[in-house]
């Protein structure tokens, strides 16, 4: 059986001023047909630390903010967790040294290191997700979309996201465990938590 890895890059443009979400469901479908795998693993991660991969399904509508419903009420939640960095000293990230270093890498200005609400809004949602392939179809249901979430809106910006398909164009055989029996995790009771207690009369015998 050979094991094959396939790598591609996806460039984006972020617009700045609010989160951005890139629906990048069509590219990474491409991808996965390019590579050849036919059963193994897609992993989306982003090359930033103020950016997430998020998997879920549209939802269509979009408000005025040219988001869709779901992703704006995703946004409002991590609004309530990690407020949007509104002004200066709100969160203590960025000191001043590393101000310095941002203007020593070549950063236009202080600003650009305001960014601490991405930063931490990546680090609580994460900043990759893993996808099965089977018989040559990314697994994701019959409703998810792959989303590249951009946190940092102190500017537009253009963003990398990597895409790595592993496996192999080999079939793998019968995917059922134990025949496709139905795993019952539901606690099963013991005859004594079933068994009839005198104090049931109260409710039986009325």
């Amino acid at each position: 059986m050979e094991f094959k890895v396939f790598q591609k890059e996806l460039e984006l443009q972020s617009r700045g001023w609010i989160p951005t979400f890139h629906d990048v469901s069509k590219e990474v479908l491409e991808i996965v047909a390019a590579s050849g795998v036919k059963n193994g693993t897609c992993c989306i991660a982003s090359h930033h630390t103020t950016c997430s991969v998020m998997i879920q399904e549209a939802s269509h509508d979009l408000d005025s903010f040219d988001l869709e419903y779901i992703q704006h009420d995703l946004l409002d939640i991590m609004r309530k967790l990690i407020p949007d960095f509104a002004e200066e000293h709100q969160y203590r990230h960025p000191g001043p040294v590393h101000a310095q270093f941002g203007r020593y890498v070549g950063e236009p200005g202080n600003y650009t290191s305001m960014n601490t609400d991405g930063h931490l809004r990546s680090v609580f949602f994460g900043r990759s997700e893993t996808m099965t392939i089977k018989d040559g179809v990314l697994d994701g249901g019959e409703f998810a979309h792959i989303y590249f979430v951009d946190w940092d809106h102190v500017r537009a910006r253009r963003r990398q996201l990597n895409i790595t398909v592993m496996g192999t164009a080999d079939e793998v055989g019968d995917r059922k465990w134990n025949n496709g029996e139905v795993i019952n995790t539901l606690r099963k009771h013991t005859e004594e938590e079933l068994a009839y207690m005198p104090e049931f009369d109260l409710q039986l015998k009325r």
